[in-house]
């Protein structure tokens, strides 16, 4: 529970504006993403999240909280995480991102009726596809952790500017 609280409280700084002024990052966008995720040593499954995306304006860093699911073979994994990523080319434009970050992932194994959390490295890179009000993206993520895993992801960003 330690754990959590000081991820939160991370999570809840990091998104935070430090000023309001045209240097600051501002909600940009929200959005989700599905996708197939290969859990160490459990089979493959489906996975779920949904983001928050927060830039500056003329900058190629980008902050993404998120919250992702998967559930397998009895097992789940509730992750919040707190990612960056930077896209090479300007907003508006196809556009390949790399981006790492931390996240805590909250696995429960109902098999043997316990639950343990652990901090997770996030390392992932992808490609965005622009649209009017939102763009689409596919990614690949590894996630190292106590339950280290690889996933294939699509998704997409509205956004609200």
């Amino acid at each position: 529970m330690k754990s959590l609280t000081v991820a939160l409280m991370i999570l809840g700084l990091a998104v935070l504006p430090a000023r309001s002024n045209a240097e600051s990052y501002h909600l940009s966008g929200f959005g989700g993403k599905l996708g197939y995720t290969t859990p160490e040593d459990l089979d493959g499954t489906m996975m779920l999240g949904g983001h928050l995306e927060f830039e500056r304006a003329d900058s190629h860093v980008h902050l993404l909280p998120s919250l992702m699911y998967w559930k397998v073979n009895d097992v789940s994994d509730v992750s919040p995480n707190m990612d960056l990523y930077y896209h090479f080319e300007p907003e508006g434009a196809v556009t390949p991102y790399l981006g790492g970050g931390l996240g805590l992932n909250l696995v429960s194994d109902d098999r043997e009726n316990r639950s343990k959390s652990s901090l997770g490295a996030n390392l992932f890179g992808g490609l965005r596809f622009p649209a009017a009000a939102s763009h689409g993206f596919v990614e690949g993520r590894y996630t190292a952790s106590d339950v280290s895993q690889f996933a294939i992801l699509g998704g997409i960003t509205f956004h609200n500017r």
